[in-house]
């Protein structure tokens, strides 16, 4: 039976999709989930299946101003490389896909209700709410791609892609690592403001 939460739409790997999901955009053609490796300066993410077995696994160069991070899939092959735009008011990254695609992912500025991510290239579009942690991928017709959630508790960082538009899975993969990268970046810059007020206060 599928999960049912009007704010919050996580389900773990073997679980039905949310209900409300379902209702909303259909059934997925299928669903990954990415989990946060602990103990490690990298940034490693692993993507699996609902059974398990790990798809891709991305990391990052550490020191890295840039936050240059690849992603691999299970045969070690490369699949995408993702970097970070030093000084952009509009939280910019770049992807490089191995297939020779690129597009870039920035933040709209001044929404007050909700996250606007524009990537450049296919047109795509995420919006979504990091508060109520839940992300929607629309293509340039206004189609949904993908739909991410995370989960609300977790120390493992975890995330669960309902995707549908399968024939993009890589993309929708080196996607989400970005998203979750840039969302590290903002809780980072939260974190570091809210230091500088106290010590000087």
């Amino acid at each position: 039976m599928g999960t049912f939460s009007k704010i919050h739409r996580f389900h773990e790997a073997g679980q039905k999709p949310n209900v409300i999901n379902t209702e909303t955009f259909g059934e997925p053609a299928k669903s990954l989930y990415t989990k946060r490796e602990l103990f490690t300066v990298h940034k490693h993410i692993d993507v699996f299946d609902d059974d398990g077995n790990i798809l891709y696994r991305a990391g990052s160069k550490f020191p890295s101003i840039l936050d240059k991070t690849d992603i691999w899939d299970a045969q070690e092959r490369h699949v995408a490389h993702m970097e970070r735009k030093l000084f952009s008011f509009h939280q910019r990254h770049f992807v490089n896909m191995e297939d020779g695609s690129y597009f870039e992912l920035s933040n709209e500025l001044f929404h007050l209700i909700e996250d606007v991510i524009d990537i450049d290239g296919p047109g795509w579009r995420i919006t979504g709410n990091i508060l109520a942690l839940n992300f929607v991928i629309y293509d340039r017709s206004e189609k949904i791609v993908a739909l991410v959630s995370q989960k609300m508790v977790s120390i493992h960082d975890k995330y669960c892609i309902d995707i549908y538009q399968p024939e993009h899975e890589k993309t929708i993969v080196a996607i989400v690592i970005t998203l979750q990268h840039m969302i590290w970046d903002r809780q980072s810059a939260s974190i570091s403001s809210s230091s500088s007020s106290s010590s000087g206060s």
